[in-house]
């Protein structure tokens, strides 16, 4: 029989991702911060090609990138609720990691293999932010899926975001959602 890490299961069994309107300072320093990167790179990444990277926005940025969804949001004509939660989430926000997709050229690792590592970077590095007692909260939105936004934040053409992870103190631990039904949706294969 294998030896459990309870406290690690206990943490994964109930862990909760943080909302980022909900999160403000103190975020982590640089120092803080290097760690919790270190385990997110810990991720699966078949054939080593490291398809992805972080862009970290401190707090001084946010406005920054506040005014480019904005300005986005008036390039693409978007009405004015995304428009809001396009932008809020910088108008909020006081630290955030962009987990840059970065496929890389392989005739080994297909593309999908490399898009699954990058999601996997995104919730390894929530799951760190949360183990160090941070809250976390992982989003994307029209801003990750707008090639111009993405072009302003100064990615390459082939890049794109896979999600952008707020790191902060929480002021409110949300109440736990309903999870999925497991007998639902599992199905035993024994023969």
């Amino acid at each position: 029989m294998p030896t459990p890490n309870t406290a690690a299961f206990e943490f994964l069994r109930t862990r909760r991702s943080r909302p980022p309107k909900s999160l403000t300072g103190p975020v982590p320093s640089r120092d803080d911060l290097r760690p919790l990167l270190e385990i997110a790179a810990r991720t699966p990444d078949h054939g080593m090609l490291v398809p992805w990277r972080f862009l970290v926005i401190e707090p001084a940025a946010m406005p920054k990138l506040a005014a480019l969804a904005d300005a986005r949001a008036t390039a693409l004509d978007l009405d004015e609720e995304k428009r809001a939660k396009g932008r809020g989430q910088f108008d909020l926000g006081n630290l955030a990691v962009v987990v840059i997709a970065s496929p890389k050229t392989s005739d080994k690792i297909p593309p999908m293999e490399q898009t699954l590592s990058a999601g996997a970077v995104c919730l390894s590095l929530v799951n760190a932010a949360l183990a160090a007692g941070w809250g976390a909260g992982w989003v994307t939105g029209w801003v990750s899926h707008d090639a111009g936004f993405a072009e302003g934040m100064g990615l390459a053409p082939e890049e794109w975001i896979a999600g952008i992870v707020h790191i902060g103190t929480e002021t409110a631990i949300p109440p736990d959602r309903a999870r999925p039904d497991i007998d639902a949706i599992t199905t035993w294969i024994d023969a």
